[in-house]
């Protein structure tokens, strides 16, 4: 798995979530998107980088939803 091109395509995910009227149900709504269409080893692969690195790379909003709904992806 390239993780930058996982990174990319999670803060585009991001991008159109952040836009929704209610932040905490956006973030829940990006991590079950995730859930649904990233197969598991992308979302493994996220994971590890995100516990690895702290998201660093990650778009704030985006860092936040995968940290606070960890749960609802993985």
């Amino acid at each position: 798995m390239d993780i930058d091109n996982l990174v990319h395509m999670a803060n585009r995910i991001g991008e159109f979530f952040q836009a929704m009227p209610d932040a905490a149900q956006a973030q829940l709504d990006l991590s079950e998107h995730i859930r649904k269409f990233w197969e598991p080893r992308m979302r493994n692969a996220l994971n590890a980088h995100l516990e690895s690195t702290g998201g660093h790379d990650l778009q704030p909003f985006v860092r936040s939803a995968l940290i606070s709904n960890k749960v609802a992806w993985l």
